[in-house]
C-alpha cells in the first residue's frame, strides 16, 4: 500500500482568471502529491467564508507558513475528514476568519489530489468510491449581465441553458456550444454594433434588456434543440441580493423597482412566460419566505436554486428545508472552506430531495478538479460556462471521466426525469 503520510507543504499567490491574485497550494506525501487553488466570486454572499484573513493574501500565506503547515504535518491525506478538521481546529473560528477560506479550500483540494495521486486512482473514484457511473448535465451561462457586465447588459446575472435530454457528456456540452454560437448571431441582428464582448465568464455581454435576452435565447435554444435531437432547458440566475437594497428590488437599466410581492409575481411570470427549467437567487440572501412561496407554487417542473441564500452551508439549508424554501442548492466548496464541509451539504440536499448544483466561480483557476468533484458528490448538475480556458479546463475534463468509466457512463438519470414530470 502508498504511504499517504503529508511530509511537506507549499504555497504561492498565483491569479485567477479575473487577474486576481489567489493562493495555491502544493501537498507532498511519502508516495505522492497534489496541488489545488482557490476560485473566487465576484458576488459573494454574506454567510460565505472569509475569503483573505483582513483581505490580506500576504497574512494568509504567513499564517499558513507559519501556524497551519506544520500543524498538518504526519496527517494521512487518504482521511480527508480528519484533514478538514484539522483545519477547522487550527483556525478556531466558524468562517475560517483566521487562515482565509481560499487557504483552507485550496489545502483540502490539494490534499484529496494528492491522496488520489498516491493510490493511483481518479479524483473521482476517491471522493465517491468505485461504483460512480454518473456524469452531471452542463450548466452554461450564455448571455451575461449584472455585476458580470458591470452593469451594462441586463439586470439578471445570467441566462443560462441546461441541455437536459441529453444521452452524453460530449452532446451536452456541444449543444450548450451551439447555443453559445447561434446567440451571438441573434444578438448582432438585434444590435448590429455588438462586437462580440464576452464577460468574465465567457457569457456574451450585449445592451439588451431581459425580455430580449429571453427571447434570443429562447429562439436560439428551440433551433439548436430540433438540430441535436434532444430537449435543451433554459434558466435565469437573478442575482438578486445585488439587487435588493433593503426595501425593494432595483432593476437599473429597466428603470424598474420591484417590492418583494411583485418580484415574487414577475419571477413566476418569467418562469411561465418562457419555460425556464432553472432559476437561481429570485429573492434577496435573507427572503427564506420568497423562496418558499415560489417553490410551493411552481412544484418540480422548475428547479428553484438557493446559492447566496445558502452558501454550502449546512446550517442555512436546514433552515431551508424546515420551511420549503427552494429545491435546489448551489455547491460551491469555497464558500465553506473544505470538501468535507461541503460533502456535508451535498448529502442533506440529497436526502431531503433537493438537487446540488456544483458551481465554479466567475473568478476561477485552470484546474479540473471541479469536474471530479460534481462526479464524486454525484451531483446531477455542473455549473461551469460554456467557453474560456479556465471553463472547458473543466468541461474536457467530464469527456475524460467518461472515457475512464467506459460503457458504464451514463448521465444522471434524475435531472431529466424530474424536469419532464
Amino acid at each position: 500500500m502508498p504511504d499517504t503520510t503529508i511530509e511537506d507543504l507549499g504555497i504561492r499567490k498565483i491569479f485567477n482568471s479575473r487577474g486576481e491574485e489567489t493562493v495555491e497550494v502544493e501537498v507532498y506525501l511519502t508516495d505522492g502529491y497534489g496541488r489545488a487553488a482557490a476560485p473566487a466570486g465576484a458576488s459573494r454572499g454574506s454567510h460565505e467564508v472569509v475569503y483573505f484573513p483582513n483581505n490580506d493574501v500576504d497574512l494568509a500565506i504567513s499564517t499558513f507558513e507559519k501556524s497551519v503547515a506544520p500543524d498538518l504535518m504526519g496527517l494521512d491525506a487518504s482521511i480527508q475528514g480528519e484533514v478538514d478538521a484539522r483545519l477547522e481546529e487550527i483556525d478556531g473560528t466558524e468562517n475560517f476568519s483566521r487562515i482565509g477560506g481560499a487557504v483552507a479550500i485550496a489545502m483540502s483540494m490539494a490534499t484529496a489530489r494528492a491522496a488520489a495521486n498516491a493510490l493511483e486512482i481518479p479524483l473521482y473514484q476517491h471522493l465517491g468510491g468505485t461504483n460512480i457511473r454518473d456524469l452531471p448535465y452542463p450548466l452554461g451561462n450564455v448571455i451575461g449581465g449584472g455585476k458580470h457586465s458591470r452593469g451594462l447588459g441586463p439586470d439578471i446575472q445570467e441566462f443560462l441553458v441546461l441541455p437536459y435530454g441529453a444521452q452524453d457528456i460530449y452532446s451536452a456540452l456541444k449543444a450548450n456550444i451551439e447555443v453559445h454560437r447561434t446567440v451571438f448571431r441573434e444578438l448582432v441582428k438585434a444590435d448590429p454594433s455588438f462586437t462580440g464582448g464576452r464577460n468574465d465568464e465567457g457569457a456574451w455581454s450585449a445592451r439588451i434588456s431581459t425580455g430580449t435576452a429571453l427571447e434570443i435565447l429562447s429562439k436560439a435554444v428551440k433551433e439548436v434543440s430540433s438540430k441535436m435531437g434532444f430537449e435543451i432547458g433554459i434558466g435565469v440566475d437573478m442575482a438578486a441580493s445585488t439587487l435588493w437594497n433593503g426595501e425593494k428590488y432595483v432593476y437599473t437599466n429597466e428603470g424598474v423597482s420591484r417590492t418583494p410581492k411583485e418580484q415574487l409575481e414577475f419571477v413566476k411570470g418569467l418562469i411561465e412566460k418562457y419555460g425556464l427549467v432553472y432559476v437561481e437567487d429570485p429573492f434577496y440572501e435573507e427572503d427564506f419566505q420568497s423562496f418558499a412561496e415560489l417553490t410551493d407554487s411552481v412544484g418540480d417542473r422548475c428547479l428553484i436554486v438557493g446559492d447566496d441564500l445558502f452558501t454550502t452551508n449546512p446550517s442555512r439549508l436546514s433552515r431551508g428545508i424546515k420551511e420549503g424554501a427552494a429545491n435546489a442548492i448551489i455547491i460551491k466548496p469555497d464558500q465553506i472552506g473544505t470538501l468535507s464541509r461541503a460533502w456535508e451539504a451535498v448529502r442533506l440536499a440529497v436526502s431531503n430531495g433537493y438537487i446540488p448544483v456544483v458551481s465554479h466561480r466567475s473568478g476561477d483557476t485552470e484546474y479540473e478538479t471541479l469536474a471530479h468533484i460534481a462526479v464524486g458528490f454525484g451531483a446531477p448538475i455542473i455549473k461551469s460556462g460554456v467557453l474560456g480556458g479556465e471553463r472547458m479546463a473543466k468541461l474536457n475534463e467530464l469527456i475524460r471521466i467518461q472515457d475512464y468509466m467506459g460503457k458504464v457512463a451514463r448521465m444522471n438519470q434524475s435531472l431529466p426525469q424530474r424536469l419532464r414530470r
